[in-house]
This record gives structure tokens, C-alpha cells and sequence, in this order.
């Protein structure tokens, strides 16, 4: 067994390969995609965020569950939820199209906002695994945001200082 990123990462790859295998589109956003961007570790993490859309999350759900993923909820999910497999977390996060085709998070009361340029093409590789990534200017505007969680603010300070050395 190798170390709490290694074992992470190994699961992304297998996740993003279970996904691509059954045409589910996905990206990588958060810590891990910051990571992806920067092409080294930056910093401990507590999951894996991917955003998938909604309208998929069932089907998603039965992939990862035949994978050996169990549903792991937070209580007070809202746009996203998670699960668990091997001491490894993974969160995703729903997406979905307004009537003019922007993409946004659907929450219980409104729609999480997502920058226009968010979900491309961009590929990413780290440590061998490749990845599709947010874009490298949603992730920023993402980690810049004010978080109310002094723990998630200060892991957003971190990031934020990784991305400003990039290009």
C-alpha cells in the first residue's frame, strides 16, 4: 500500500477509465486538478472531485457500485455527492445545462455558477495518469472564491499560491 495521494491517484485513473469505457464525460476539478495544472503534488488531499452530469448519476452510480464503490452522502449534500472505496473518497459534483445552454450546478435552492470556458478539452497529466481538467482560469476563479470553512479556505490559499506560478 502506498501513500494516501499514490492510492488516490491510482483510483482516478481507474475511476476516469471506468467512465471513458462508457462514454460518461467527466472533469477533474479541485485540489487534485490544481495538482494536474502545476505537474507535481502540492499537497495532501482529502478526495477526488470530478464533475459529471446529472442526468448520468444513476448509471454512474451502478458502474462504481459493480467497481466495488459504496454511496458514502454527506449529510446536507447539495449538487454533489460521494463515495467511498479503500480508504479513498471520491466527491462528485452535477452538472447540468440552463435553457441557454450554460452549464451550472443544480442545488436545492438555485444553481451553483461555473465559469463559461470550465469544461473543454484541456488534458492534464500527472504521474502518468492523464486527465481532463476544469480550465486553468475556472480553477482559479473557483479557488479564489471566500470559503465560510476555515479548514477548505486555508486548503484554497495553498492552491491559489500553486496556480499563481503557473502560466
Amino acid at each position: 500500500m502506498g501513500s494516501p495521494e499514490t492510492e488516490q491517484l491510482a483510483a482516478l485513473a481507474e475511476v476516469q477509465e471506468l467512465l471513458d469505457r462508457n462514454g460518461l464525460e467527466h472533469w477533474l476539478f479541485g485540489g487534485w486538478a490544481v495538482d494536474f495544472h502545476a505537474g507535481s503534488i502540492t499537497r495532501a488531499h482529502d478526495d477526488i472531485d470530478l464533475t459529471v452530469w446529472a442526468n448520468e448519476l444513476e448509471r454512474i452510480a451502478v458502474l462504481l457500485r459493480a467497481d466495488g464503490w459504496k454511496h458514502a452522502p454527506e449529510e446536507g449534500e447539495d449538487g454533489f455527492t460521494g463515495f467511498e472505496r479503500r480508504g479513498v473518497r471520491l466527491e462528485l459534483a452535477f452538472l447540468a445545462r440552463d435553457e441557454n445552454g450554460r452549464v451550472y450546478t443544480p442545488l436545492r435552492e438555485g444553481k451553483g455558477s461555473w465559469p463559461d470556458d470550465a469544461f473543454g478539452d484541456e488534458v492534464a497529466e500527472l504521474g502518468g495518469v492523464r486527465a481532463r481538467v476544469v480550465g486553468l482560469r475556472a480553477l482559479r476563479a473557483d479557488k479564489s472564491e471566500a470559503r465560510d470553512d476555515p479548514r477548505a479556505a486555508a486548503k484554497d490559499r495553498a492552491d491559489v499560491s500553486s496556480l499563481s506560478r503557473l502560466r
